[in-house]
């Protein structure tokens, strides 16, 4: 019968492999660049939102305990206070513009008591990989306009450090609020708040991103693309197979064909021995008297 070969263990390993697949194409690799695509667009609409947006004050976007979210996040806000220097961390290892860079991180006391984190712009590194002089932030109360941002999240959860290679400077791995609240011992809100340029205390200002589509609506039509050729060429391949003259079964006629017992084979052996040892003997010259 000829449908016994879908019950042969290699096709059905190809039937599993080829709709795990699918399925992963369908379920979690398009839908996984579909929400990529919605994130990169809510975060076009929100810087192209900014750029025209005046300033509002940071309790009303943000009510003290809330945190950063998609909604908030690139929201341009206004906070009067005093910079906390002696609490200042150097976030390494950035990259910006394709540039290897430092972040200079410093908490922000507002006149309303709260603490938030400042991301005052970047530094490239001096010839030495390390980080260069740079300004102190203004002493006193100023006020500042900055950006919402969410807190990065480092997978090994590593703490502000300080060694012979920082040079007694305070260095993290990621622009996060709770590093530089575990290091300073202060009560900083989540979330950190990027400077525009000309802002009190600036460094260099960090570019936008660009506000481009990029390339993960594509992505996904292309995972889905892929999961249909699997099931379609899934689907030749069993109509194939079902009609004489199927790979599986030349090859199995094939295989029979060249199987042997063990019997044979030794048959086989003797004969090529005594075939060998006959031209032997006729090859051996005659002895004279």
């Amino acid at each position: 019968m000829r449908l016994k070969f879908l019950l042969r263990p290699s096709w059905l390993a190809l039937v599993v492999g080829v709709l795990a697949f699918a399925f992963a194409c369908f379920t979690l690799l398009s839908p996984w660049q579909f929400s990529r695509n919605d994130e990169r667009e809510a975060q076009n609409r929100a810087i192209e939102a900014s750029l025209t947006a005046d300033p509002r004050p940071l309790n009303d976007v943000l009510p003290q305990g809330a945190v950063p979210d998609t909604d908030t996040e690139w929201t341009r806000v206004e906070i009067t206070g005093s910079y906390l220097p002696e609490h200042e961390v150097v976030a390494r290892l950035r990259t910006v513009q394709g540039q290897p860079a430092f972040e200079v991180l410093t908490p922000f006391r507002a006149t309303d008591g709260q603490v938030v984190l400042v991301d005052r712009g970047y530094l490239q590194p001096d010839s030495r990989t390390e980080v260069p002089p740079y300004a102190a932030p203004p002493a006193g109360t100023v006020t500042i306009v900055a950006r919402i941002r969410e807190d990065e999240n480092d997978p090994k959860n590593r703490d502000a450090f300080a060694d012979a290679s920082t040079h007694g400077k305070l260095q993290s791995y990621s622009v996060d609020s709770r590093v530089v609240a575990r290091s300073s011992g202060l009560d900083i809100r989540s979330g950190y708040f990027q400077l525009d340029s000309d802002q009190p205390g600036v460094l260099n200002a960090l570019p936008l991103p660009q506000t481009d589509a990029g390339p993960f609506f594509s992505y996904a039509l292309q995972w889905i693309a892929f999961g249909v050729m699997a099931i379609a060429g899934l689907v030749y391949f069993t109509v194939r197979e079902l009609k004489p003259g199927g790979v599986l079964n030349e090859m199995a006629e094939k295989n029979k064909r060249k199987r042997k017992s063990v019997a044979e084979i030794l048959a086989e052996d003797d004969a090529a021995a005594n075939e060998t040892g006959g031209e032997d003997r006729t090859e051996q010259p005659a002895q004279r008297n």
